[in-house]
Protein backbone atom coordinates (compact mmCIF):
# COMPACT_ATOMS: atom_id res chain seq x y z
CA UNK A 1 0.00 0.00 0.00
CA UNK A 2 1.10 3.73 -0.98
CA UNK A 3 1.60 5.41 2.00
CA UNK A 4 0.89 8.92 0.52
CA UNK A 5 1.24 10.72 3.35
CA UNK A 6 4.63 9.79 4.28
CA UNK A 7 5.62 10.91 0.24
CA UNK A 8 4.81 14.40 0.60
CA UNK A 9 6.60 14.68 3.80
CA UNK A 10 9.65 13.23 1.63
CA UNK A 11 8.50 15.76 -1.02
CA UNK A 12 8.64 18.74 0.85
CA UNK A 13 11.88 17.89 2.65
CA UNK A 14 13.10 17.47 -0.92
CA UNK A 15 11.95 21.12 -1.60
CA UNK A 16 14.61 22.21 1.31
CA UNK A 17 17.24 22.34 -1.03
CA UNK A 18 14.97 25.27 -3.30
CA UNK A 19 14.01 28.40 -2.78
CA UNK A 20 10.67 28.32 -2.26
CA UNK A 21 10.52 32.55 -2.47
CA UNK A 22 11.09 31.94 -6.00
CA UNK A 23 7.99 33.01 -8.33
CA UNK A 24 8.65 29.85 -10.24
CA UNK A 25 9.51 27.83 -7.78
CA UNK A 26 6.25 28.50 -5.85
CA UNK A 27 4.31 28.17 -9.05
CA UNK A 28 5.32 24.62 -9.60
CA UNK A 29 5.33 23.21 -5.97
CA UNK A 30 1.64 24.66 -5.84
CA UNK A 31 1.38 23.22 -9.29
CA UNK A 32 2.01 20.01 -8.25
CA UNK A 33 -0.29 19.40 -5.04
CA UNK A 34 -2.85 20.82 -7.53
CA UNK A 35 -2.34 17.58 -9.93
CA UNK A 36 -2.34 15.75 -6.85
CA UNK A 37 -5.82 16.62 -6.59
CA UNK A 38 -6.84 16.45 -10.32
CA UNK A 39 -5.28 12.74 -10.12
CA UNK A 40 -7.48 12.26 -7.14
CA UNK A 41 -10.43 12.89 -8.81
CA UNK A 42 -10.28 11.39 -12.33
CA UNK A 43 -9.62 8.38 -10.34
CA UNK A 44 -12.86 8.65 -8.38
CA UNK A 45 -14.69 9.55 -11.53
CA UNK A 46 -13.50 7.12 -13.61
CA UNK A 47 -13.73 4.13 -10.78
CA UNK A 48 -10.27 3.55 -10.49
CA UNK A 49 -9.34 1.15 -7.93
CA UNK A 50 -7.51 1.64 -5.20
CA UNK A 51 -4.43 0.20 -5.74
CA UNK A 52 -3.96 1.69 -9.26
CA UNK A 53 -5.35 5.30 -7.50
CA UNK A 54 -2.35 5.38 -4.84
CA UNK A 55 0.41 4.87 -7.44
CA UNK A 56 -1.78 7.71 -9.73
CA UNK A 57 -1.31 10.02 -6.46
CA UNK A 58 2.29 9.08 -5.92
CA UNK A 59 3.31 9.62 -9.88
CA UNK A 60 1.24 13.23 -9.57
CA UNK A 61 3.35 14.26 -6.75
CA UNK A 62 6.78 13.28 -8.53
CA UNK A 63 5.79 14.31 -12.29
CA UNK A 64 7.43 17.51 -12.06
CA UNK A 65 10.61 16.98 -9.61
CA UNK A 66 12.63 17.69 -12.44
CA UNK A 67 11.62 21.11 -12.60
CA UNK A 68 13.12 22.13 -9.90
CA UNK A 69 16.66 21.89 -10.58
CA UNK A 70 15.66 23.37 -13.96
CA UNK A 71 14.37 26.36 -12.23
CA UNK A 72 17.66 26.51 -10.03
CA UNK A 73 19.76 26.22 -12.84
CA UNK A 74 18.21 28.19 -16.00
CA UNK A 75 15.20 30.23 -13.76
CA UNK A 76 12.81 29.12 -17.18
CA UNK A 77 10.11 26.38 -17.98
CA UNK A 78 11.65 26.03 -21.59
CA UNK A 79 12.23 22.49 -22.10
CA UNK A 80 14.87 23.55 -24.97
CA UNK A 81 16.83 24.17 -22.18
CA UNK A 82 16.68 21.34 -20.12
CA UNK A 83 14.13 17.92 -20.34
CA UNK A 84 12.42 18.13 -16.83
CA UNK A 85 10.84 14.97 -17.21
CA UNK A 86 14.35 12.83 -18.50
CA UNK A 87 15.76 14.85 -15.50
CA UNK A 88 12.95 13.61 -13.33
CA UNK A 89 13.45 9.95 -14.35
CA UNK A 90 17.03 10.19 -13.50
CA UNK A 91 16.84 11.61 -10.13
CA UNK A 92 14.37 8.76 -9.14
CA UNK A 93 15.44 5.80 -10.80
CA UNK A 94 19.03 6.81 -11.51
CA UNK A 95 19.81 7.81 -8.41
CA UNK A 96 17.58 5.79 -6.60
CA UNK A 97 15.59 8.51 -4.65
CA UNK A 98 12.39 6.27 -5.65
CA UNK A 99 13.39 4.44 -2.45
CA UNK A 100 12.56 7.33 -0.41
CA UNK A 101 8.97 7.71 -1.53
CA UNK A 102 8.42 4.03 -1.74
CA UNK A 103 10.14 1.24 -0.52
CA UNK A 104 8.34 -1.76 -2.90
CA UNK A 105 9.84 -1.72 -5.85
CA UNK A 106 6.77 -3.67 -7.92
CA UNK A 107 5.79 -0.29 -9.62
CA UNK A 108 8.59 1.34 -10.61
CA UNK A 109 8.27 1.23 -14.49
CA UNK A 110 4.84 2.34 -14.33
CA UNK A 111 6.20 5.32 -12.62
CA UNK A 112 9.16 5.68 -14.46
CA UNK A 113 7.42 5.75 -17.81
CA UNK A 114 4.52 7.87 -16.42
CA UNK A 115 6.87 10.66 -15.28
CA UNK A 116 9.10 9.90 -18.57
CA UNK A 117 5.82 10.73 -21.11
CA UNK A 118 3.89 13.31 -19.22
CA UNK A 119 5.06 15.94 -21.31
CA UNK A 120 5.44 14.52 -24.89
CA UNK A 121 2.86 15.44 -27.27
CA UNK A 122 1.27 12.67 -28.15
CA UNK A 123 1.45 9.02 -26.46
CA UNK A 124 0.82 7.57 -29.82
CA UNK A 125 3.94 8.40 -30.78
CA UNK A 126 5.18 6.04 -27.64
CA UNK A 127 5.45 2.20 -28.33
CA UNK A 128 5.18 -0.70 -26.20
CA UNK A 129 3.32 0.22 -23.01
CA UNK A 130 1.25 -2.29 -21.29
CA UNK A 131 -2.31 -1.18 -20.60
CA UNK A 132 -1.90 -0.24 -16.87
CA UNK A 133 1.68 1.84 -18.30
CA UNK A 134 -0.65 3.74 -20.73
CA UNK A 135 -3.39 4.03 -17.85
CA UNK A 136 -1.13 6.11 -15.27
CA UNK A 137 0.37 8.35 -18.45
CA UNK A 138 -3.50 8.97 -19.42
CA UNK A 139 -4.38 9.91 -16.11
CA UNK A 140 -0.86 12.09 -15.49
CA UNK A 141 -1.44 14.27 -18.07
CA UNK A 142 -4.95 14.87 -17.56
CA UNK A 143 -4.25 16.15 -14.01
CA UNK A 144 -1.19 17.91 -15.58
CA UNK A 145 -3.30 19.67 -18.26
CA UNK A 146 -6.41 19.95 -15.78
CA UNK A 147 -3.91 22.40 -13.72
CA UNK A 148 -2.21 24.26 -16.34
CA UNK A 149 -5.72 25.70 -16.91
CA UNK A 150 -5.99 26.81 -13.00
CA UNK A 151 -2.03 28.26 -13.85
CA UNK A 152 -3.10 30.09 -16.36
CA UNK A 153 -5.60 31.92 -14.85
CA UNK A 154 -4.12 32.77 -11.44
CA UNK A 155 -0.67 32.88 -12.65
CA UNK A 156 0.86 36.73 -13.76
CA UNK A 157 1.73 37.06 -17.28
CA UNK A 158 5.01 38.02 -16.61
CA UNK A 159 5.68 34.74 -14.72
CA UNK A 160 4.33 32.66 -17.37
CA UNK A 161 6.35 34.35 -20.23
CA UNK A 162 8.85 36.42 -18.97
CA UNK A 163 7.43 39.48 -21.16
CA UNK A 164 4.99 42.50 -19.84
CA UNK A 165 1.81 41.77 -20.57
CA UNK A 166 1.54 44.75 -23.04
CA UNK A 167 3.29 43.30 -25.14
CA UNK A 168 1.83 39.76 -25.32
CA UNK A 169 -1.20 41.46 -25.43
CA UNK A 170 -0.67 43.05 -28.97
CA UNK A 171 0.85 39.91 -30.58
CA UNK A 172 -0.58 37.47 -33.48
CA UNK A 173 -1.41 34.02 -33.73
CA UNK A 174 1.01 32.69 -36.90
CA UNK A 175 -1.85 30.53 -39.70
CA UNK A 176 -0.48 27.12 -38.38
CA UNK A 177 -1.28 27.74 -35.08
CA UNK A 178 -4.67 28.46 -36.17
CA UNK A 179 -4.75 25.58 -38.56
CA UNK A 180 -4.23 23.11 -35.57
CA UNK A 181 -7.39 24.40 -33.55
CA UNK A 182 -9.60 23.94 -36.31
CA UNK A 183 -8.04 20.89 -37.40
CA UNK A 184 -8.87 19.98 -33.24
CA UNK A 185 -4.95 19.05 -32.28
CA UNK A 186 -2.61 19.41 -30.11
CA UNK A 187 0.30 22.35 -30.93
CA UNK A 188 3.83 21.25 -31.03
CA UNK A 189 5.75 23.75 -29.14
CA UNK A 190 8.43 24.18 -32.25
CA UNK A 191 5.54 25.06 -34.31
CA UNK A 192 4.83 28.34 -31.91
CA UNK A 193 6.32 31.59 -33.01
CA UNK A 194 4.50 34.55 -30.34
CA UNK A 195 3.51 34.52 -26.93
CA UNK A 196 0.49 34.11 -27.91
CA UNK A 197 1.27 30.94 -30.38
CA UNK A 198 2.16 29.48 -27.08
CA UNK A 199 -1.21 31.04 -24.97
CA UNK A 200 -3.39 29.22 -28.08
CA UNK A 201 -1.39 26.27 -27.20
CA UNK A 202 -2.42 26.33 -23.58
CA UNK A 203 -5.89 25.86 -24.54
CA UNK A 204 -5.20 23.41 -27.34
CA UNK A 205 -4.12 20.82 -24.33
CA UNK A 206 -7.87 20.26 -24.25
CA UNK A 207 -7.23 18.02 -27.53
CA UNK A 208 -5.73 15.64 -25.63
CA UNK A 209 -7.51 15.19 -22.31
CA UNK A 210 -8.86 11.26 -21.81
CA UNK A 211 -11.20 10.88 -19.43
CA UNK A 212 -14.95 12.38 -19.46
CA UNK A 213 -14.14 13.18 -15.95
CA UNK A 214 -11.59 15.68 -16.90
CA UNK A 215 -13.87 17.17 -19.37
CA UNK A 216 -16.11 17.65 -16.81
CA UNK A 217 -13.77 19.36 -14.42
CA UNK A 218 -13.01 21.44 -17.84
CA UNK A 219 -16.72 22.56 -17.79
CA UNK A 220 -17.55 22.64 -13.59
CA UNK A 221 -14.94 25.41 -13.75
CA UNK A 222 -15.57 27.39 -16.88
CA UNK A 223 -11.88 27.29 -17.71
CA UNK A 224 -11.60 27.34 -21.32
CA UNK A 225 -13.48 31.25 -20.90
CA UNK A 226 -11.87 32.38 -17.86
CA UNK A 227 -8.26 31.70 -19.48
CA UNK A 228 -9.36 33.35 -22.68
CA UNK A 229 -10.90 36.30 -21.29
CA UNK A 230 -7.93 37.00 -18.78
CA UNK A 231 -6.06 38.97 -21.61
CA UNK A 232 -6.93 41.67 -23.64
CA UNK A 233 -6.10 41.23 -26.95
CA UNK A 234 -4.94 44.19 -28.71
CA UNK A 235 -4.75 42.75 -32.28
CA UNK A 236 -8.36 43.40 -34.08
CA UNK A 237 -7.54 39.80 -35.74
CA UNK A 238 -6.32 38.30 -33.11
CA UNK A 239 -9.46 38.83 -30.45
CA UNK A 240 -11.49 37.38 -33.87
CA UNK A 241 -9.12 34.63 -33.60
CA UNK A 242 -9.82 34.11 -30.08
CA UNK A 243 -13.63 34.24 -30.60
CA UNK A 244 -13.37 31.08 -32.88
CA UNK A 245 -10.89 29.18 -30.57
CA UNK A 246 -13.28 29.85 -27.54
CA UNK A 247 -16.32 28.30 -29.85
CA UNK A 248 -14.25 25.00 -31.64
CA UNK A 249 -12.80 24.56 -27.66
CA UNK A 250 -15.89 24.99 -25.78
CA UNK A 251 -17.77 22.41 -28.63
CA UNK A 252 -15.20 19.85 -28.23
CA UNK A 253 -15.44 19.91 -24.31
CA UNK A 254 -19.31 19.89 -24.54
CA UNK A 255 -19.37 16.65 -27.08
CA UNK A 256 -17.03 14.94 -24.64
CA UNK A 257 -18.52 15.49 -21.25
CA UNK A 258 -21.42 13.25 -20.07
CA UNK A 259 -24.46 13.44 -22.19
CA UNK A 260 -26.29 15.04 -19.40
CA UNK A 261 -24.50 17.96 -19.39
CA UNK A 262 -22.18 19.74 -16.39
CA UNK A 263 -21.77 17.17 -14.11
CA UNK A 264 -23.58 17.75 -10.70
CA UNK A 265 -21.17 15.06 -8.91
CA UNK A 266 -19.40 16.24 -5.50
CA UNK A 267 -16.80 14.28 -4.86
CA UNK A 268 -15.55 13.19 -1.35
CA UNK A 269 -12.13 13.42 0.01
CA UNK A 270 -10.90 9.60 -0.16
CA UNK A 271 -8.73 8.21 2.26
CA UNK A 272 -5.47 9.32 0.17
CA UNK A 273 -5.89 12.78 0.66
Amino acid sequence: MIDINDAKMKFDEYLNGYDRNDDKIHLKITHTYHVLQAADEICRGEGIGKEDHGIALLIALLHDIGRFEQLKQFHSFQDSLFNHADFGVKVLFEDRMIELFLPERRYDEIIKKAIQYHSVYSLGDVKGLTARELLHCQIIRDADKLDNFRVKETESIETLFDTPRKQVELESITPNIMEAVRNRKSILSGHRVTHMDCWVSYLAFVFDLNFKTSFRWILNQDYMNRNIDRIAYKNPETKEQMEEIREICNEFIWERALPSGKSQVVYQDTEYL
